[in-house]
């Protein structure tokens, strides 16, 4: 019979490439690890990893299984969660991971309207880039994540996730008061393709989309300055350290003197934010009121120029 706890430590060792890195999120040694993997391989009676150096690969066998262990750590954790809501259907804590804007417009506004409608409910809020959210949910360290579409994003597909819209606001030109396009009404990409340009970090989201936008517009941008935080890439671009492109509510509060946001001839590159819970949860009581609350706020929200 196969132990459900060796099908976690198998959709581990997938999710995160090494033993040693699946055993720090399972807070396991390596050892103990590679000695689950070995009883689940005898269990089966099949191969399911193969050694490429230091880093190990998943056979056909280990990928045919992980499909079953997927829908069946779905289903342990369902009746984990039914067992908890048999005890106590009205009370508990929901984990939320946001980037820094979604919890400034979209999670903080939230949380009164919470307290007061769900008075049982507790809510722990922590700061994640979109990619970073995911990740976490999917390691069980969080209930709800708050997070943006991009190439790496989990297939809508994926079978261990539930994702809900919230909202999807346009990007914006950001550009130097003295720039030629800055007293346009609208900005055509192109025109911008000879300047520096400000981005965010490799791995962010909001990067891919940018550069995306910019090869659909014909050119690789030249980035010349990286900050993760909006008001910095805008504080940048007010010094006239290039151009850039940010989601429009990203800095709706912050527009300093020098910086002039336009917004972009179509195609216009948008920012689409989804809220994703495991699917296991999707039901739960208290993660479908914090959602449900998440999405009225996010209808109030000016995702228009």
């Amino acid at each position: 019979m196969i132990e459900v706890r060796r099908l976690r430590v198998l959709r581990a060792l997938a999710d995160h490439g090494t033993v040693t890195a699946a055993a720090e999120v399972l807070h396991l040694t390596p050892s103990a690890v590679s000695q689950q993997l070995a009883a689940l391989e005898s269990e089966v009676g099949q191969e399911l990893l193969e050694r490429r150096g230091r880093r190990v690969a998943i056979t056909s066998a280990g990928r045919l299984l992980l499909t079953h262990a997927d829908l069946i750590l779905t289903e342990v954790e369902r009746a984990e969660d039914a067992m908890r809501l048999h005890a106590d259907g009205t009370t508990g804590e929901v984990r939320i991971a946001a980037f820094a804007t979604a919890i400034s417009l979209l999670v903080a506004p939230t949380l009164p309207v919470l307290r007061e409608s769900v008075p049982g409910l507790r809510l722990s809020v922590s700061d994640a880039e979109g990619h970073q959210a995911i990740a976490r949910l999917l390691d069980g360290e969080i209930d709800l994540a708050i997070a943006v579409e991009h190439r790496g994003s989990p297939r809508p597909d994926d079978e261990r996730l539930a994702r809900i819209p919230l909202y999807a606001e346009p990007f914006v030109a950001v550009v130097h008061r003295s720039h030629p396009v800055a007293l346009a009404d609208a900005v055509d990409l192109t025109t911008l393709s000879t300047d520096d340009w400000v981005m965010t970090s490799v791995g962010n989201p909001i990067r891919d989309v940018v550069l995306l936008a910019c090869e659909q517009a014909g050119f690789q941008p030249r980035v010349a300055h990286t900050s993760d935080d909006f008001r910095s890439v805008a504080a940048l671009v007010a010094a006239n350290a290039g151009v850039s492109l940010v989601p429009r509510l990203a800095i709706a509060d912050y527009n300093p003197a020098d910086a002039v946001l336009l917004p972009l001839i179509p195609p216009t590159p948008v920012r689409r934010v989804f809220a994703a819970t495991r699917k296991a949860r999707a039901g739960h009581p208290l993660i479908t009121a914090t959602i449900t609350a998440l999405q009225k706020t996010a209808t109030t929200l000016p995702v228009t120029f």
